[in-house]
């Protein structure tokens, strides 16, 4: 079999763009149905928690993704760790992670535009943004990369424009009040609350991991790599805090905790409707959940390739176009996210909205994924010591040993509270597997160079 090869083109700043970008849309929309669910003091104590597991996690990631460059991410670690049955799992996972992340994304892009035109249906919009941000991502990658930093610069600009905008407006008073899932003392519900609320304290982190996948399209990976990475979950933690806090305190935030467009929202109670400043939240609002959508697209491209390439999907989806970007793995992702977003009102789990519902789900995909991400980091340092590590998880083995200890206890939770999204992900997971094991019998699975 020809194996593909995917070219080095990116710099720490790509990276960097890129590790941001594909997060940013998390501090736009998604988390504030965590305040539904556990109240702002009680969502504000899970994102704590969930931001001291995401940088453990990176840390310790980082090892993994400098010592194995490669497209799939943490599939080609697990696949060398475990096997192929880790490899699978770990594969699967990431995938319904990033494949589910952007129809959630694309609604709430649908959401920011009905905002400025009313009569445009949101549906329509998201879909419309799937094939635009496809074809960028088609047209190669130094493109897409050098598009995802402008708008993630944007993005973040844009975010903090807002919390100076909204600043004279916040009142502490107002972001305590009900703080405990709707009471104004923590209680046995508050408790339940903080831990219900986990999904939407990952939105605000969910797929920093992707940048790992374009490894193989980084220039000198061992030193690049870790300096995106470092950068970027520090301006993850300070950004999701901030907007959070800020966003609580200028009204009633019980008005946003069930919209996807929360921070437009927030800033219409401090500057009115018709303010330049909330003219502009919407448009520049827009980069952010854009920079994710479209470098989520990237992600779970490289996922289907590095999967395609490997023996585990069919190696069609390993096939690169004359701009040198796995096309079909591109499409691909695209026909099921599409398919998500027409199924909006048509579907009903547990009483949630298709974007609370598609974001539960991703963060399954994740969640799982990160537990076997770092057990696979302690197998290897145990199984392959001389294993060339030009970064090493600061701290080892507590670090990394945090970030499994709370990401084993965010996905208890997750299955606790969220039973029919939790059978959804594990119908899917294992149909993924047959199907797996159906193309691995027609050929032989790639070896992961390190």
């Amino acid at each position: 079999m020809t194996v593909s090869t995917l070219k080095p083109t990116l710099g720490t700043l790509h990276l960097w763009g890129l590790a941001v970008g594909l997060v940013i849309s998390g501090e736009y929309f998604g988390w504030s149905y965590g305040w539904g669910t556990a109240g702002t003091l009680g969502f504000l104590v899970t994102t704590l928690m969930v931001a001291v597991m995401y940088t453990c996690f990176i840390f310790s990631f980082t090892e993994l993704t400098t010592a194995i460059p490669n497209a799939g991410g943490p599939f080609a670690y697990s696949l060398r760790a475990f096997g192929v049955t880790g490899g699978m799992i770990a594969g699967l996972a990431t995938l319904i992670e990033f494949v589910f992340a952007p129809p959630a994304i694309a609604m709430a892009i649908g959401a920011y535009l009905n905002v400025q035109y009313p009569s445009l249906d949101p549906r329509v919009a998201a879909i419309g943004a799937y094939i635009v941000f496809m074809t960028l991502n088609i047209l190669g990658v130094s493109i897409a990369a050098t598009f995802e930093l402008v708008v993630t610069v944007l993005a973040v600009a844009e975010l903090l424009v807002f919390m100076g905008v909204v600043a004279p407006g916040f009142s502490f008073s107002n972001f305590v009040l009900g703080g405990w899932a709707g009471s104004d003392t923590f209680s046995l519900p508050a408790i339940s609350g903080i831990f219900a609320a986990i999904p939407f304290a990952i939105w605000f982190f969910l797929a920093i991991e992707g940048a790992a996948m374009a490894a193989e399209e980084a220039k000198d990976p061992k030193r690049t790599i870790p300096r995106a990475y470092v950068a970027g979950i520090l301006t993850l933690v300070v950004l999701a805090i901030g907007v959070m806090i800020f966003a609580g305190g200028v009204g009633d935030w019980r008005a946003l905790s069930n919209i996807n467009d929360p921070l437009p929202q927030a800033m219409k109670a401090v500057v009115g409707n018709n303010s330049n400043w909330m003219h502009m939240l919407v448009w520049i609002g827009l980069f952010g959940l854009v920079a994710s959508f479209h470098g989520i697209i990237l992600g779970y491209s490289r996922q289907f390739f590095a999967l395609a390439r490997a023996g585990f999907l069919p190696p069609s989806l390993a096939k690169l176009s004359r701009f040198q970007t796995p096309h079909r793995a591109i499409l691909a992702g695209g026909v099921v996210g599409i398919l998500a977003i027409l199924s909006d009102g048509l579907v009903n789990l547990q009483g949630m909205t298709l974007t609370a519902a598609m974001i539960t789900m991703s963060v399954f995909g994740a969640i799982v994924m990160y537990i076997v991400s770092m057990l696979s980091l302690f197998k290897l340092r145990r199984s392959e010591p001389d294993l060339e590590r030009s970064f090493r998880a600061p701290g080892y083995p507590i670090v990394p040993g945090i970030a499994l200890v709370l990401a084993i206890v965010c996905l208890v939770a997750m299955v606790w509270f969220n039973l029919v999204i939790c059978g959804i992900f594990l119908c899917l997971m294992a149909v993924g597997a047959l199907f797996c094991k159906l193309v691995r019998g027609r050929g032989a699975v790639v070896a992961v160079a390190g």
